[in-house]
Formats: structure tokens, sequence, C-alpha cells
């Protein structure tokens, strides 16, 4: 009994940072619709980023974080500028094949940079890397709650920011009726720079929690890029609270899957993802093809 809790407690903890990877990929499509190919990438460049200046300097990644999160923020404002606002206007699936490309460029130069071996931020955080608290036989990682905390600050600190500040509610405006905004005194634009701007920020966090929690190499992006999409679907495309509970969903049924069987870790967590992608797709099919039968019968 107390392996399948201990099973449940630690997907729940795994699921923390699921969502976080997944929180700017979910807050990009709320904002923009648009689904970034190369996020997983890019929280790749920013563990780099991290893993460089903290090696260099000889600091704590976390005072490393400082240096890199403006030059995220940067590479945001590029990235919206450069290639997102213009390959928009050509139709969603330009987007799409843009941020593929960008995630390609940008691992073979840091595969250029760096080479193929793997990198880790844990050498430098001391014992965080390796501590835990224990409950009993169940034992809980201090770096994992650690994460979790900052998954569940961000998400909340985010949903009030578009709440209850001007720019998040620029920000939503401009989601929801870009070409309207416009008269009531909002640059799309810039709004949607500085959107972009905030997901590179979130990138760079969960960049800084990826090698600190594993090794990465220039071509782990994909991966990553897989289980936040997967969290973000599961919670609802677009949803930061459901980005959470999507993150959690999917690090429970990984682990429960490890727990059955050593080789079920990452399949469970497809099963699952294919299971809720199946179920939403079965309900929202018939009711467009209900939709549209009704607005057939309606006269012209």
């Amino acid at each position: 009994m107390m392996d399948w809790i201990n099973s449940i407690i630690q997907g729940v903890l795994l699921g923390g940072y699921y969502s976080l990877i997944a929180c700017g990929l979910a807050f990009m499509f709320q904002v923009m619709g648009i689904i970034n190919l190369a996020h997983g990438t890019l929280a790749i460049l920013a563990g780099f980023a991290i893993w460089t200046v903290s090696e260099q300097l000889g600091v704590n990644p976390f005072v490393a974080l400082i240096g890199v999160l403006p030059a995220m923020a940067a590479v945001g404002w590029i990235l919206q500028r450069g290639i997102l606002e213009r390959s928009a206007r050509a139709g969603q699936l330009v987007p799409l094949l843009a941020t593929f490309g960008l995630a390609i460029v940008i691992e073979n130069l840091l595969f250029e940079g760096f080479g193929a071996d793997t990198r880790s931020l844990a050498p430098y955080l001391d014992t965080l890397a390796y501590d835990s608290w224990a409950i009993g036989d169940i034992y809980i990682g201090q770096l994992s709650v650690l994460i979790f905390v900052v998954a569940v600050a961000l998400l909340g600190g985010l949903s009030l920011f578009l709440s209850h500040t001007h720019l998040g509610r620029a920000i939503r405006a401009t989601a929801e009726d870009p070409d309207t905004v416009g008269l009531i005194g909002i640059n799309a634009r810039k709004v949607n720079a500085a959107a972009t701007c905030i997901a590179m920020l979130t990138v760079a966090v969960a960049g800084m929690f990826l090698g600190m929690r594993a090794t990465f190499t220039p071509y782990s992006g994909s991966a990553q890029l897989l289980f936040a999409f997967e969290a973000a679907v599961i919670g609802g495309s677009g949803s930061l609270w459901g980005t959470l509970i999507g993150g959690i969903a999917l690090g429970v049924a990984q682990s429960i899957g490890a727990h059955i069987n050593p080789q079920g870790f990452l399949i469970a967590g497809h099963v699952v993802f294919l299971v809720i992608l199946m179920t939403r797709v079965s309900v929202v099919m018939p009711a467009f093809g209900s939709l549209a039968r009704r607005l057939r019968r309606q006269p012209s």
C-alpha cells in the first residue's frame, strides 16, 4: 500500500515539473493561438545559458538565472517580431513550420557550441539536488517540492497578472480580438511581443529546473516539448490552471506505470494523453456536426 502512495506522491511532484515546462506553451496558445514547436529547445537554450554562467562564474544557478532572464526576454521579443508575427500573416500552419525550423537551427547551434556531452546543474546546488524529507517509508525530494511550489506560484502569478494588471487585461483583450483592440488604444503588436517575452521568462525558469533535476544535451528539447504539449492538452489547451492539472495527471500516470512495470513509465503517460484526446474529439466533433446541420437547415 505504501508503495502505491509513494508512487502517487512522486507522480504529483513530477507533474509540477511538467506543468512548469508547459506553462509558457499554454500561455502563448491562450494569448496568440500559436503552438511554439521550438518551446522545448528554447528551454534547453536557457539551461545551457544558466550552465555557462554557473560554470564560468562559479555561482549558484538561481543567481545565474537573474542574468539569463533578461536575455530570454530579449529572445522572446525577437521571436515575436522576427518570426511569429511575420509567419502568422500567412496562416496557422506557417508559424508551426517556422518554429519547427527554429528548433532545428538552435539545436545545431548548441551542438556546434557545446558538443554532444550531457550537462547538469546539480553540481552547483550543494545538497539540494539529493536532499529529501523522510515521512515514514516515503522520501520526498526537496528539489521536487521546490519545483512544484514554483510551478503553482508561477501559474497563480500569471493568472493574477492577466486578471488584475493593465498589461494583463490588454493581453486578454488582444487575445479575444486583435483586430479591434486598436480602437481602444491598445497596440496589438507590442502586447503580443510583451506576452512572448513573459512566456520566455517562464521557459528560462523551466530550463533551469530541468538542468537541476536531470541531465540535458542540445537535442533534449523534443522530449520536453512532448511532455509540455501532453500536459497542456490534458489540462485543456490555453488553460493555465488546467496545465497544472494536466501535468499532475501525466506525472501520476507515468509514476503508476513505472510502479506496475519499469518499462511502463512513458507508455502510461502517452496512453492517458491519447484517451483524453480521443474523448475530447468524440465529444467536440459531433457537437460541431450538429451545429453545421442546424445552420444548413436555416433559411438564407
